[in-house]
C-alpha cells in the first residue's frame, strides 16, 4: 500500500505542478471579452469625444467640460427633455395601472378566449415599431384627433402596457394563489385582499416594469416622430434633427448623459427584480 502511494507521488513531476499553477484562459472567455469590446468600443469613443475641445474635427484638440455645460443653457434641448419626461411619466403611470390589472385578471380569472386575449395583449412586444407608428397615425386620422404631445403619450401607452403586464404576470405566476383566499376567509373584501395582500407582493415587479417602460419611452424615436404634433418634439427627435448636419460634441455629451441615466434606471429595475426573486426562494 505504501509502495503504491510512493509510486503515485513519484509520477507527479515538477512540470505538472507548474502547469497546475498556471491560469488557463478558455476560448469562451476570450470570445466573451471580444464581444464586449466590439459592442462597447463605440460607446467608449463617444464618451471620449464628448470631452473634445474641437467642435467639428475628428482630431483630439484637448479636454473640456464646455459641451456638457452648454447643454444646460440650450433651451431647445431643455424643452425636448421636458416633453420626453412628460410623455414617459404619463405613459408609464397609465400603463402601470392598466397593465397590473390586466396581468391580475389573466392570472386569477378564467373566461372564454383567454389564451387569445393574452396573445393579443403581448403583441406590441414583437410587432415592429414602424407598424405600431403607422397604425396609430392612421387610427388618429380616422377618428379626427389632432396630433399633439398627448397623442405620443397614447401611442407609448400601447407598448409600455405590454412590458408592465409581462413583468407583473411573471411575478404573479410564482405567487401562492391561496393567499388571497385566506384573506377572503378572514373577512377581507376582494378589494382589500388585492390592496393589502396581492399588491405588496407585486410591487417590486410593478416598479421594475415601470422603470423598463420608462427607459423605452425616453429612447423611442420612431413612434414619437409619427404621432407628434407641431412643437411636440421629444429628446430623440431633437437629437436626430441635429445630427443630420453632422455630429457635434454637444450631441455626444447629451448621448452620454442619456446612456448613463438609462443604464442606472435599468440597473435599478434589474436589482429590484433580483431581490424579489431572492425573497421568493427564501
Amino acid at each position: 500500500m505504501t509502495g503504491t502511494v510512493t509510486n503515485q507521488q513519484e509520477d507527479i513531476t515538477p512540470d505538472m505542478l507548474k502547469s497546475k499553477d498556471k491560469p488557463r484562459v478558455s476560448w469562451q472567455v476570450l470570445f466573451t471579452l471580444l464581444m464586449f469590446f466590439y459592442m462597447y468600443l463605440p460607446i467608449l469613443v463617444l464618451g471620449v469625444y464628448s470631452f473634445n475641445e474641437s467642435a467639428y474635427g475628428a482630431g483630439w484638440e484637448g479636454f473640456t467640460w464646455k459641451w456638457y455645460l452648454k447643454l444646460f443653457g440650450d433651451s431647445r434641448v431643455l424643452t425636448a427633455l421636458q416633453n420626453s419626461l412628460t410623455v414617459a411619466f404619463c405613459a408609464v403611470a397609465i400603463a402601470a395601472v392598466i397593465g397590473t390589472l390586466m396581468a391580475v385578471g389573466l392570472a386569477r380569472y378564467r373566461f372564454p378566449l383567454q389564451s387569445l386575449y393574452r396573445g393579443v395583449a403581448y403583441l406590441p412586444l414583437i410587432i415592429p415599431d414602424i407598424a405600431i407608428a403607422v397604425a396609430t397615425l392612421v387610427f388618429l386620422a380616422v377618428i379626427g384627433i389632432p396630433l399633439s404631445l398627448w397623442t405620443i403619450v397614447a401611442a407609448h401607452v400601447v407598448f409600455c402596457l405590454a412590458y408592465v403586464a409581462l413583468v407583473v404576470s411573471s411575478r404573479i405566476s410564482a405567487l401562492d394563489p391561496h393567499l388571497e383566499e385566506a384573506a377572503l376567509d378572514l373577512g377581507a373584501t376582494p378589494v382589500q385582499a388585492f390592496i393589502q395582500v396581492l399588491l405588496p407582493e407585486l410591487m417590486p415587479a410593478i416598479i421594475s416594469g415601470c422603470l423598463l417602460s420608462f427607459v423605452l419611452s425616453m429612447d423611442d424615436f420612431l413612434i414619437a416622430s409619427f404621432t407628434a404634433g407641431t412643437g411636440a418634439t421629444t429628446l430623440p427627435m431633437e437629437i436626430f434633427s441635429r445630427i443630420r448636419t453632422g455630429v457635434k460634441p454637444d450631441i455626444n455629451a447629451l448621448s452620454v448623459m442619456l446612456m448613463i441615466v438609462s443604464g442606472v434606471v435599468a440597473f435599478v429595475a434589474e436589482l429590484l427584480r433580483y431581490r424579489s426573486e431572492q425573497k421568493r426562494f427564501k
